[in-house]
């Protein structure tokens, strides 16, 4: 079954952040995409700690390139995120199968997307008087999570949404309430 919702991270550089990622990306279900170059080895310290047992069910895949990546995929609908973005994320169509596009801590994406993409490019809001930018962990989470809300509408099952064997798992030992 194709994922309703992935994640690409353009040239990312710190292994915890994409392993932080990768984490996300396994409880929602999402296939993630990295285009090099990366900033660290996959199997780096850092990056094995930051994953920590998740990184084995990560349904991931690594491009060379952004256009091998375009070639590979074939993405119908995706969107890219930025703090340059002039439309909030939240006016995102999350129909799914939606390719949500980030670019990398040091840089943001390459300079080339913001006027060739400009027309699918969004912001996350930070009314905050100081705040520069999201981590990038924390902004794949807002807006992907916004996608799978948005994808299952209001009334949501959530036993049966959660019914892989760790959720089972993880709720047993809740009965003491």
């Amino acid at each position: 079954m194709e994922a309703r919702i992935h994640i690409v991270l353009h040239s990312p550089q710190i292994p915890q952040n994409t392993a932080s990622v990768g984490r996300t990306c396994v409880c929602l279900g999402a296939h993630l995409h990295l285009i090099r170059p990366l900033g660290f080895f996959m199997d780096g310290v850092k990056f094995r700690r930051a994953g920590l047992d998740y990184w084995r069910y990560v349904q991931y895949t690594v491009y060379d390139s952004w256009e091998d990546f375009l070639e590979s995929s074939r993405p119908s609908r995706f969107y890219f995120f930025s703090t340059k973005g002039r439309r909030v994320y939240w006016e995102v169509d999350f129909t799914p199968p939606v390719y949500l596009v980030f670019g990398n801590e040091g840089r943001g994406l390459p300079a080339e997307f913001y006027c060739r993409y400009r027309e699918r490019l969004y912001c996350i809001p930070m009314p905050g008087r100081y705040g520069r930018s999201l981590n990038l962990a924390n902004a794949v989470s807002v807006v992907a999570y916004e996608a799978l809300r948005r994808q299952l509408g209001e009334a949501v099952d959530l036993e049966q949404l959660q019914e892989g064997p760790s959720h089972k798992e993880h709720r047993e030992g809740d009965e003491s309430c």
